[in-house]
């Protein structure tokens, strides 16, 4: 079965800063990858270069088969359109730190704005959707309220929510809940458990080592832009070999 994420030897600088230096994964269907490891170790670059937020300076990187933000030919890469990139980028669903949402909309137009405008869905199959998706993520009764309004969990549950109007196949998660007050942490957590455990694929940049212990099928490691290890999170986070994970782990559990 081909994976929906394969990364091949992916390195990434941004000027004489070396931020990947080679890493190599796969992630199959149903599955969920927690990557973990110190700020400045890579995660969240790798995480935007799935889905070519950022361009890959070496190596390839594959989304269900299909080779992203390039096409090949002979031995050589070419970078596609910006058009044809968005394209690619339909099928992938992208949550931030920070919630992103248009503050003059509600969360109910913030849902339906993507569907309608990049696959034309009509107002009423978006609303539509836009409701059973905001019932989803436990607020249905908060459909005409603005950001403003609504706490920053909720706001984050809004983004998940406006991700998943796309019906992606792959979900990317950039530190969900690294912006938001401890006490609201809970609630973002559970909306991703509930959509792990429905076999939602979901690549996942955290903090949160008891939600990579529960949920994560594996744990990957970064540290000065290589993956120092992976496995099962009872081998990484319970058993890690590398003194480098072990020094990690030390400091945050």
């Amino acid at each position: 079965m081909t994976p929906m994420v394969k990364a091949e030897q992916v390195c990434k600088s941004f000027g004489s800063i070396e931020v990947l230096k080679g890493v190599s994964m796969e992630v199959d269907r149903g599955e969920v990858l927690c990557l973990v490891g110190p700020s400045g170790s890579g995660k969240s670059t790798f995480l935007r270069c799935i889905n070519h937020l950022e361009k890959i300076d070496a190596g390839r990187l594959y989304v269900d088969g299909e080779l992203m933000g390039y096409r090949q030919k002979g031995d050589k890469l070419y970078e596609i359109s910006p058009k044809q990139a968005a394209r690619q980028r339909r099928d992938i669903g992208m949550v931030f730190q920070h919630f992103n949402l248009f503050l003059h909309r509600t969360a109910l137009e913030n849902v339906i704005e993507a569907p309608m405008l990049v696959k034309g869905e009509s107002r009423a199959t978006a609303t539509e959707r836009a409701r059973e998706l905001l019932d989803k993520v436990g607020l249905g009764g908060k459909a005409d309220a603005y950001p403003a309004q609504l706490s920053g969990g909720q706001q984050q549950r809004v983004a998940i929510a406006r991700a998943l109007a796309m019906e992606p196949k792959l979900m990317l998660f950039d530190e969900p809940t690294s912006a938001l007050d401890p006490e609201l942490v809970g609630e973002v957590l559970a909306v991703m458990r509930d959509l792990a455990a429905g076999g939602m694929t979901m690549v996942v940049v955290t903090h949160e080592m008891g939600f990579a212990r529960e949920v994560a099928d594996t744990v990957a490691f970064l540290d000065g832009g290589v993956v120092v290890e992976s496995g099962a999170p009872a081998e990484v986070l319970g058993n890690p070999q590398h003194r480098r994970t072990r020094d990690f782990l030390s400091k945050i559990l």
